[in-house]
């Protein structure tokens, strides 16, 4: 999905997955420190840090750690809460960090161009009945389809390991 903000063209990851979870499990998979360890990164990265503050001017700092085939290197992001509605939806900006949660830009850290120094993601949530939950994810302002792409295949395996966390307990 590409939409036109003040700088242009940007692109979105539009993401809804439907998880054999009820709603409370799926948001406790957003506000508990631990619960987000078992899922943020992409396959093949761990998540050694989450603090989690789940409130409207609260924030979060995680880590994802890349495997050492990737250089073990820690990337850390700051997620700024801007609207919590318990169990119905979250918005945040994200933003690189260091291990104190300062801000850094992705071009401070050697990331490709185009991804947003101010990251603004929308979560969804909606309880389907029957133990059932969809979920629906927003990233926006990727200046490229390509850095859009990457990030879009992140996300999906964010998400499939969220969906295993639900089975696994």
């Amino acid at each position: 999905m590409a939409s036109v903000g003040d700088e242009g063209e940007t692109f979105d990851v539009d993401v809804t997955r439907t998880f054999d979870a009820p709603v409370d499990r799926v948001w406790r998979a957003w506000s508990e420190a631990d619960e987000v360890k078992k899922w943020w990164g992409p396959d093949g990265f761990t998540c050694p840090v989450a603090e989690v503050d789940l409130r409207v001017g609260g924030r979060a700092l995680v880590a994802m750690r890349a495997p050492a085939e990737y250089g073990g290197r820690d990337y850390y992001n700051t997620w700024n809460y801007t609207l919590v509605e318990p169990h119905s939806r979250i918005e945040y900006v994200s933003n690189f960090a260091d291990e104190e949660g300062n801000r850094r830009t992705p071009a401070d850290l050697g990331l490709p161009p185009g991804i947003p120094d101010d990251g603004r993601h929308e979560v969804e949530f909606r309880d389907l009945g029957g133990g059932r939950t969809e979920m629906r994810m927003v990233e926006h302002g990727y200046a490229t389809a390509e850095v859009r792409d990457q990030s879009r295949t992140g996300l999906d395996q964010c998400l499939d390991k969220m969906a295993r966390s639900f089975s696994d307990g």
